[in-house]
């Protein structure tokens, strides 16, 4: 039995390895992370190495458990401040657009496949299970892109996809979730009656994620933990709590802890720093595993027969069904740009939630629901490649983007700062250029306001003072108040920002 452990830990090592190594390619190369997560898995599982993973129900728990964790850690990361001005927008785009996208997408499906022998027996209730396992978008991969580029939308247009690629996944569930029950069940449904249960489910699962994030802020902030190192846990912990209580009252548990995460990041709790980095290192990690499964559980040879339909399901997601529900579901919103509903339009990249979605049908028994994964798995491949490599192509073409001025990363000084902290931090490294005044640290030209605080030189750190000897190589710690004090500092030592 140890020798099976270790060679499973050996095994998981070398995947993680071998991911982590894909998502550093991807951002030299412009590919999706998740893309190359997934190609790890193809090509280690059954039809590549022969790693056997098989289990449905294993799969669907931690995909389950993997997806809680990612939205939590998107509200977490969701500023209100930032999506406020477009929050009607987001929330209509989040639910009227996932259920139109559905159903454009079903009753198509539902057609074409009736008229053609590419899936015989497909009735309507299925093609609209089909839909609705894709009718939500994907936001880990799409921003992994836009910022590995380094550009940055307008209009709001970030935080407008963030809000809705962050609060779309529990609509989606709602409709996957009730049409496997009316499938299973082999009657007329009622329709009122299941539109009430979803609505309620909802409005239950939003009010929760409220009350129970505010009542975790309270007691973050006022239990008291020796170790501060578990402070982070105890965030996390809330996180499957909220997730958890939501379900057994039928609420839905995703939004609830989306809501709950929005609530927790956009409040002041102590050691808020070290719960959002614990949570975003997390939070990847989760989709690192996601895709890895997803990987090993497809058999790629199961791919080929169904390429056709596949492409057509892929095809018709991307340029009718989700353009034709974002338009249709902004028409209120006559002052927004057309090219910004375009843009918008094309940002339906499809990830793993799909794919775990896809799942649910396996599990459950549903018939068709082999065909049901292998085509919702073709349809992530096939919007991973197309989408999620042009991105940041086709907002240039919409001249929806534009190139931030950046600030250097901190990578000789480990230190960070809270986010309740207005103020901005960046490294220089001193240049024969900018002792051409003088070599000590008074005679550079900061602007007021910003203090250097830190000088490493041979992997050792002090204060500096202003009569401090500065030498060619030396490393500073810089903060002054914001970003634009800093790209005034850069231009004032005419250094460029990296």
């Amino acid at each position: 039995m140890s020798i099976q452990i270790e060679l499973a830990l050996l095994v998981l090592s070398v995947l993680f390895f071998l991911s982590i190594m894909a998502g550093k390619a991807s951002s030299k190369f412009g590919v999706p992370a998740l893309l190359l997560f997934l190609g790890v898995g193809m090509v280690c599982g059954s039809d590549g190495l022969g790693i056997q993973f098989e289990n449905i129900h294993i799969a669907q728990t931690i995909g389950t458990i993997a997806l809680c964790i990612i939205l939590f850690s998107g509200g977490l990361d969701t500023k209100i401040s930032e999506i406020r001005p477009i929050m009607a927008q987001g929330v209509v785009l989040a639910t009227v657009g996932v259920l139109l996208t559905a159903i454009l997408t079903g009753v198509i499906i539902w057609w074409v496949f009736d008229m053609t022998m590419m899936a015989s027996g497909i009735g309507l209730l299925t093609a609209l299970l089909l839909a609705s396992t894709m009718a939500s978008t994907d936001s880990a991969s799409v921003f992994s892109i836009l910022r590995s580029k380094g550009l940055h939308l307008k209009n709001n247009l970030r935080p407008m996809l963030e809000l809705e690629s962050g609060s779309n996944d529990p609509m989606a569930y709602v409709l996957v979730i009730t049409l496997i029950e009316i499938i299973k069940l082999d009657n007329v449904p009622n329709y009122w009656l299941t539109a009430g249960t979803l609505l309620l489910q909802l409005g239950v699962g939003a009010v929760l994620g409220f009350v129970l994030g505010k009542l975790a802020v309270r007691v973050i902030n006022h239990i008291k933990i020796g170790n501060d190192s578990l402070y982070p846990i105890l965030v996390f912990t809330f996180c499957i709590f909220i997730f958890s209580v939501t379900y057994f009252v039928k609420g839905n548990g995703f939004l609830s802890v989306y809501i709950a995460g929005l609530v927790i990041g956009n409040s002041k709790f102590v050691h808020k720093r070290s719960a959002l980095n614990f949570f975003d290192g997390l939070a990847w990690m989760s989709q690192l595993i996601m895709f890895l499964m997803l990987g090993l559980l497809v058999n790629p040879h199961e791919l080929l027969p169904i390429m056709v339909p596949g492409l057509f399901v892929s095809f018709l997601m991307i340029f009718i069904s989700r353009p034709l529900s974002v338009f249709l579901s902004l028409l209120p919103f006559r002052k927004m740009p057309f090219k910004d509903k375009t843009y918008i339009s094309w940002v339906g990249l499809r990830g793993a939630v799909p794919i775990i979605f896809a799942i649910f049908p396996l599990v459950e028994d549903v018939p068709h629901a082999r065909f049901i994964f292998n085509i919702v798995f073709f349809c992530t491949l096939v919007s991973l490649i197309v989408q999620g490599t042009s991105l940041s192509l086709v907002a240039k073409w919409l001249n929806l983007a534009e190139k931030p001025k950046h600030i250097n990363k901190l990578r000789a000084f480990d230190v960070d700062f809270s986010n309740d902290i207005k103020s901005a931090t960046t490294e220089i490294e001193v240049t024969p250029k900018m002792l051409e005044k003088g070599n000590q640290l008074m005679n550079l030209a900061f602007p007021e306001k910003t203090l250097a605080v830190l000088v490493m030189r041979d992997d050792k750190y002090f204060v500096p003072t202003g009569k401090t000897i500065l030498k060619e190589k030396d490393k500073i710690l810089i903060i002054t108040d914001d970003q634009e004090a800093l790209i005034e500092t850069y231009k004032n030592l005419g250094i460029e920002p990296a």
